[in-house]
């Protein structure tokens, strides 16, 4: 049975967002707030949904009126679009969870000028109709979300001892030195380094480097394409191209470009 390209094509959008374009480990954009409110798990995941909540309403407004905003104002609009629903959730969290909005503190309103939701707003939601812009802000809040709780966890549990508010380190000290009373083992000393903005950033980069060793890993064992050699960075067998350049398009081909149409030059030619 075959499969739905439209489906397929939304599943990779969704997972685009996920890993593979993921907002803070490939596109490195709105690192500031990553940075600042993850010192605890409850942060991070607040954060995380509040981000994932004001894209996706801000992602189905633009592309549902998409055709009606004039190009000159389409700014103005989008930010207006992106601070009425960053007020709604501001308001909701200081009614429903007043510690955490106190936690998060200006970050929740400056989710306004976010670099990922007016990215991908300008983008993507502002040319895409609404079956393709529900998986892309889904997928780029939810890798959004789950890399601030990864930052989170390390972060509180070797700055803290703690998970999600609760002690871990010194309940398993006390339970080895029960069982095993040679052991005489200390009570855990928080690292103050994971609390502190250069303990962020470590963390961070461990994070992009994690990820682009597993990239690398990928590429190394990945099988030479059957066309277009070079593209895997394997030597090129006899007949292909350089690495880098690719396979010369044959006789009647256009390098992957449509045919021109009747009166239209061929791509790179004499117009």
């Amino acid at each position: 049975m075959s499969q739905n390209p439209q489906r397929t094509s939304r599943v990779r959008i969704f997972l685009n967002g996920l890993v593979k374009e993921n907002p803070l480990l490939i596109l490195m954009i709105g690192l500031c707030s990553s940075l600042a409110v993850t010192t605890e798990v409850v942060n991070g995941i607040g954060m995380g949904l509040s981000m994932t909540f004001v894209l996706l309403m801000s992602e189905i407004v633009i592309s549902l009126f998409r055709r009606l905003i004039p190009n000159s104002i389409r700014i103005p609009v989008f930010i207006i679009v992106i601070a009425a629903f960053t007020t709604v959730i501001d308001y909701v969290l200081k009614a429903q969870a007043p510690d955490l909005s106190k936690a998060m503190g200006v970050f929740i309103p400056l989710i306004v000028v976010n670099c990922i939701i007016m990215g991908r707003v300008e983008s993507f939601a502002s040319k895409q109709p609404l079956d393709y812009v529900i998986p892309d802000s889904l997928g780029m809040g939810l890798g959004y979300t789950w890399v601030l709780t990864g930052i989170s966890a390390i972060r509180e549990l070797l700055g803290n001892g703690t998970f999600l508010g609760r002690e871990i380190f010194d309940p398993a000290i006390d339970f080895l030195n029960g069982r095993f009373p040679g052991l005489a083992l200390n009570s855990y000393q928080p690292v103050l380094f994971f609390t502190l903005p250069p303990g962020g950033f470590f963390v961070f980069a461990l994070f992009i480097s994690f990820n682009l060793a597993i990239n690398a890993k990928k590429s190394r064992t990945a099988p030479c394409p059957a066309a277009g050699c070079g593209t895997c960075g394997q030597d090129a067998p006899a007949g292909c191209a350089a690495p880098g350049q690719g396979a010369p398009p044959k006789a009647g081909e256009t390098g992957g470009f449509p045919p021109p149409g009747p009166g239209v030059p061929a791509k790179g030619g004499p117009s």
